[in-house]
Parts: structure tokens; sequence; C-alpha cells
């Protein structure tokens, strides 16, 4: 066992090294920092004091993709397609956010977490068909409340987006603007109810220098990295960690109400 005064440091390691191989992974597939980092994280430290701390480093993140690509957002399928379901779905998540209690609100993370990666790796070699305008609000309305509850809904919107547009700089600057606009609604949310503070902000500071070098790591890793194979590894990763939280949160559950 790691001594009371090592423990601390310890934890920041690790938190920082998650939040590294997370950044790295949507700088390069385009999404998944939310999910990695709140799933391997919510192992270390409860939900509720990881959010507050990981959506401003997100945020920042977001916005310097957004400084370097803003010349290829596509602002009219953002604001047509995109956005009147997934801000619908968002108010819906950040109410369910305000009334579920931490331990069923991880819960409900992990088995989403568990369902999407057993999704995403059952159509591994699914052909790709359009969407239609009701699957696609339906899934955008999902990720704009999974957003809401979790930071984490991307994977829905990014499956959306890329039958939207074939055009990898247009699919990054618009993800991008979605991201900082859903992110803002989070970081007000999380104001409202107190949870932005100092604890919060030493957290968010172990996530920093992770973010700054995920920036340089994850381009190496997009020009290198087969796409394919590496989402794949992606989601095994985030299967077996959602499980492991899902049994975890369901003792800690059952424990309680013993």
């Amino acid at each position: 066992m790691v001594s009371s005064i090592a423990s601390p440091i310890v934890l920041s390691i690790a938190l920082a090294a998650i939040a590294l191989f997370a950044f790295a992974t949507e700088a390069a597939i385009g999404f998944g920092a939310t999910v990695l980092t709140v799933t391997l994280g919510a192992q270390l430290v409860p939900l509720d004091q990881l959010l507050p701390a990981f959506v401003p480093v997100n945020f920042f993140l977001s916005s310097v993709v957004l400084a370097r690509n803003v010349r290829h957002v596509a602002w009219p399928l953002l604001l047509r397609q995109l956005a009147p379901a997934t801000l619908v779905g968002l108010g819906l998540g950040l109410l369910l956010f305000r009334l579920q209690s931490a331990v069923e609100l991880q819960l409900a993370f992990a088995v989403f977490v568990v369902g999407l990666a057993l999704i995403e790796l059952r159509r591994r070699d699914t052909p790709i068909l359009p969407l239609g305008k009701i699957p696609r609000s339906g899934l955008l309305l999902v990720g704009g409340a999974v957003h809401g509850l979790f930071g984490a809904g991307g994977p829905m919107i990014v499956y959306v987006l890329g039958r939207l547009t074939d055009d990898k700089a247009i699919f990054r600057a618009t993800l991008a603007v979605t991201w900082l606009s859903l992110n803002t609604a989070l970081l007000l949310n999380y104001a409202s109810l107190h949870l932005l503070n100092q604890a919060s902000a030493r957290l968010s500071l172990v996530f920093l220098p992770s973010a700054l070098l995920a920036l340089v790591v994850g381009e190496w890793l997009h020009r290198r990295l087969d796409a394919r194979r590496f989402r794949v590894g992606i989601y095994v990763l985030l299967l077996v960690a959602g499980s492991a939280l899902a049994i975890r949160t369901t003792l800690t559950l059952l424990r309680t109400r013993s």
C-alpha cells in the first residue's frame, strides 16, 4: 500500500497519464478524450469531482484546435443539422445531472460506456449506411443528453457528423465548435452548482500539461497509426474499463443500501 504522503503524488501521476492518453486519442481520431478520461479516471476519483476538473481543460484543447482550423467550420451544417436536436438533449442531460446521486450517475455512465463499446465493436466491419432525418435527430438528442450528464456525448455526435461530411478539415473544425458550445453549457452548470472550486482547479492543473503534450503526440499519432485498428483498440479498452467501473459501482450501491 502506498503511504499517505505518496498517495496524492501517485494519484496525480495516474490521472495525468490517463489524460495524456485520452487527449492524444482525441487529437489522433477526432474524439474520445472525455469518454476515456471519465471511464478510466472514475476508477480513481468520483465522477462529480472529475468532470468539473476535466471539462475546463478540454475546453482549452478545443479552443486551440478551433483557432488553428476556424476557416474550415461548416456553419450551415452545424447550425441547421447538428445544433437543434443536440441542444434539446443537452438541456435534458443537464437537468438529469442535477437530479441524480453521484453513485447512480457513475453507474449510468459505466453502463453507457459498455453499451457503446459493444455496439462499436460489433459494427466495426459493417458498411456505413446513410442516416435518415429521424435516426439522425434521435442520435443527436441522445448525444446531447449524454454530454449534459457525463460530458461524453461525443461518439453519437461524431457518428452523425461523419455521415454529413467526409472532409477531414471540416469534420475536425466543426467538432471543435460543437465541443466548445456544449462545454460552455457544462461549465455554467457546474458553476451554478459550486463544483468549480479550488479542488477542481488543482485537479485541472494536473490535466493541463497532459493536454499540451497531447497536442503534439496526437498529431504524430494521426499521421502514423491505422485509424481502424486504433479505434478497435480504444473500444476494447472502454469495454474493459466500463465493465470494471460498473461492477465496482454496483457493489458500492449494494453496500450502501444493505
